[in-house]
């Protein structure tokens, strides 16, 4: 499988590049999985549902499936830091690529997303892993780069770079230990 991150600071647009990276990946014949580093508690259930009464009973783990869909839950007696390498243990072996939404310290290649160019908050001068930016604007980036700039509003192009570009991303679930 192949792996990409896709980091920068909150509202700059990841979600939306990584949404329409999707199906633009998936018309190249390509089976995609997504990551997502969540802030706040992650509520998938609700109340009254099976599952949901199965883990109010204290199942550690709660698997359900149906003719469309596989779920997993799992309860953390206590909190868990859980890195972006277990999560990405979790998936199907059969998948293309893996879209990593936020961990954007980590040390997987990323793409960071730069909307608002003008803004000095960006990693790519000193994060070796960032590997390209996605921008609106390349001319306004805040500081000069010999990396590939990408245009955050054409998902299909990102989509082919990445493709072009597939051997730098091949993951190696061996070379991560945590």
């Amino acid at each position: 499988m192949k792996v990409v991150c896709f980091a920068g600071r909150s509202g700059v647009g990841k979600t939306t590049l990584v949404e329409q990276l999707i199906p633009a990946l998936k018309q190249l014949g390509l089976r995609v999985s997504v990551v997502k580093h969540a802030h706040h508690a992650l509520e998938i259930d609700h109340p009254g549902k099976d599952t949901y009464r199965h883990r109010a009973a204290g199942a550690f783990e709660v698997v359900a499936a149906s003719p469309q869909r596989l779920v997993l839950m799992r309860e953390f007696e206590q909190e868990a830091k859980v890195s972006v390498h277990q999560m990405i243990a979790e998936l199907y072996e059969g998948v293309d690529w893996v879209l990593v939404e936020g961990f954007r310290h980590s040390d997987l290649l990323k793409i960071e997303v730069v909307r608002d160019a003008e803004a000095t908050a960006v990693q790519y001068p000193d994060d070796p892993f960032v590997a390209a930016i996605a921008s609106d604007d390349a001319t306004r980036l805040p500081v000069p780069t010999q990396r590939d700039v990408l245009p955050l509003n054409d998902a299909a192009a990102v989509a082919q770079w990445l493709v072009d570009n597939g051997d730098r991303f091949d993951y190696d679930p061996d070379l991560y230990t945590d």
